[in-house]
Formats: structure tokens, sequence, C-alpha cells
């Protein structure tokens, strides 16, 4: 007969299967420390024992990794989707540069698209709080907020798709993108003009997603970030005609 007794799970296992849930999920980041071992077997509800046990059993697998006085952080599970050399290479050439503007085009549109209609209400005030906080950062001087809200603004978009896989490839992506490896992101939010559009394109965004409007969600950010390759080829099609400027001027000088 198929049937096997029916052992009580032990309370490490369940710790263990949470841990790894809220990892997998990106809930847990790489880096993010754990809460302290007191307060943590409070909030699970298990001994310290167990504790300890799953704590080691996840360290001992790579998921978890604990700094000599410092506590115990998730570990770098993301790393990178591309080798050193491959990252190098990126940067060096604008072919690549576009190539990943169209890859996020097509991964962005389904996510928003997804989202639109499977995100949870939580999810979607997730979404709202990050544009509120745009908006102040919008007003001030200094557009090095704004910038780094723009990458938590699309990233949350991919976590309301719940989609896991989606997620922490995109997540990869988008350190690289905060590196500076593909463009430098906070150039385009310099010019006023650009930072005004930006901030109406993500709005447009937002609205979609709380509309549940998946057609328009994935509408809203292709055109989105269609805008961001013409900007950044106008950019640089801008720094090649000062750099022909410059060698016309220098020769008129010396004639």
């Amino acid at each position: 007969m198929p049937f096997e007794p029916v052992n009580q799970e032990k309370l490490s296992h369940g710790v263990i299967r949470q841990i790894e849930a809220l990892i997998l999920r990106g809930i847990l980041r790489p880096g993010e420390r754990l809460p302290s071992e007191r307060e943590l077997s409070e909030r699970m509800g298990v001994s310290r024992p167990s504790l300890r046990e799953a704590l080691a059993d996840l360290q001992d697998r790579g998921l978890l990794t604990s700094k000599a006085g410092a506590g115990v952080y998730v570990a770098d599970v993301l790393g990178s989707a591309f080798s050193p050399a491959l990252v190098k290479l990126f940067g060096s050439h604008d072919e690549a540069v576009f190539d990943y503007i169209s890859f996020r085009r097509d991964m962005e549109g389904l996510a928003a698209e997804r989202a639109a209609s499977q995100a949870s209400d939580t999810d979607l005030k997730v979404i709202a709080a990050i544009l509120e906080k745009m908006e102040a950062a919008h007003q001030k001087r200094d557009p090095a907020d704004e910038a780094a809200l723009d990458a938590d603004f699309h990233l949350s978009i991919i976590e309301a798709s719940h989609n896991i896989i989606m997620l922490h490839m995109m997540r990869s992506m988008y350190d690289l993108l905060r590196e500076g490896v593909f463009y430098n992101r906070s150039l385009m939010f310099r010019q006023r003009d650009i930072r005004d559009m930006l901030l109406a394109q993500h709005r447009a965004i937002n609205s979609a997603l709380q509309a549940r409007d998946p057609a328009q969600a994935r509408a809203a950010v292709e055109a989105h970030l269609s805008f961001v390759e013409t900007a950044l080829m106008d950019s640089r099609k801008a720094d090649q005609n000062e750099l022909i400027a410059q060698k016309r001027f220098e020769h008129e000088a010396n004639r």
C-alpha cells in the first residue's frame, strides 16, 4: 500500500522553508541583514536551538552568510547574469546599450501587462508610493534621488507581476544599470524638460496599472522606454557633433 507514517515536521524545517520563500520571492534581498537571533526566534515562534539549526542549514547551502560580530545576511545569491569580461564589453559598445533597452521594453511591457491583471491591491500601493517619492524628488534641483527611484519604480512593477524567474533576472539587469554599465542614467535626469517628460511617463504607467488596464500598462511602458532610447540616441549624436565642432574650432583657430 502506498502509505507511510506521518511525521510531525521539525520546527527548523518550517523556518528553512519560510526564509527560502522570502528569498525566492525577492522579499529578502541580497545583502539584507536578518533580525537578531532573539528577535527572529520570537517573531517565528520557535526556540533558539531550532532557529540556529535552520540558519546553519541555510548557510551551508549558500543562501545566508554570517559576518563576525555583525549578524546574518542574505547571501549574494543573485550575483551577475554575465561574466565580468562580458559586462565590460557591454559598456563599450553602443549596440549592447540599445539591445539592452529593447530587451527591457519587451520584458517590462510583459511585466506591466501581467501586473495590471495579477497584482494585489498592496502591490499597486507599493508602486503608487514609489511614484509619490519620485514626485517629491522631482522638486529638488539635484536629480540623483529621482534617478535612483526610477529603478525602484520599474522593479516594483516586475515584483507585482509575480514571476519569480523574471524578478531575479531583471534585478540582475537593474544592478548593472545602477552601476552605469549600459549608460549613465543620471545624465537623462539633468535636463529639466526631459525630467518633466520622464515623470509624466511614469505617471501614465502608474495610472494604467491602478486602472488595471493590461493593454494600456504595456503600451505606457513601451512608450516610455522608446523615449529613453530616442533620448540616448540624440544625446550620443549631440556628443559626436560637439567633438566634430571642437576639431573644426581648433582648426580654424590655428589657420
